[in-house]
């Protein structure tokens, strides 16, 4: 069996309710996503390290945009789009690696953004909700609305290490909190 065929499947019972094939569709892709991250971010100099936030925020956006895959399509595509996407918001965060990409990554760091925003507003803001207050500020300023660490920090009152440590910590609880839901 292929990995595309895997995957489908899993997704197509996920889609049906199928919890047990839920998760193991997210355990599946977390692996797939972490490669493919860390050799886009290898590629750019960047740490490794940083592949896993991408990680967490693709599993979120594919969990919650499931409803929005056709089984008619093919699913890896549709993953990779999401993942894309996930890595250009990343890195359109941090402007000093635009200066640093190399040419051939240069027009996918800087290209406009047209795609349908990958979170379901109303599942994130429900999940958002069961944050600690600062931990969700810090969330939806850097991750959200694409402040930069020091802009979040001057607007949640804490530090910026502060800002880093709740959206590391912040992600790891959603993928909790998404985990649990899948499997009831």
């Amino acid at each position: 069996m292929t990995a595309e065929t895997e995957l489908k499947a899993l997704m197509v019972a996920s889609q049906e309710g199928d919890a047990v094939a839920h998760r193991l569709l997210l355990e599946r892709l977390s692996i797939h996503l972490r490669a493919y991250y860390k050799g886009k971010l290898a590629k750019l100099s960047r740490r490794l390290a940083e592949s896993e936030d991408l990680v967490q925020e693709a599993v979120l956006a594919i969990h919650t945009q499931r409803h929005t895959y056709d089984p008619v399509e093919l699913f890896t595509p549709w993953v990779h789009a999401i993942a894309r996407y996930k890595l250009i918001d990343f890195l359109r965060r941090d402007r000093a690696t635009i200066v640093d990409a190399p040419l051939d990554e240069a027009a996918e760091v800087t290209a406009r953004d047209d795609h349908i925003s990958a979170e379901s507003s109303f599942d994130l803001s429900r999940l958002l909700r069961r944050l600690p207050k600062k931990m969700r500020c810090s969330i939806e300023a850097v991750k959200l609305e694409g402040l930069s660490v020091a802009e979040a920090a001057e607007r949640c009152r804490i530090s910026e290490a502060s800002v880093k440590v709740n959206i590391h910590r912040g992600l790891k609880v959603l993928s909790t909190l998404i985990a649990r839901r899948t499997q009831t």
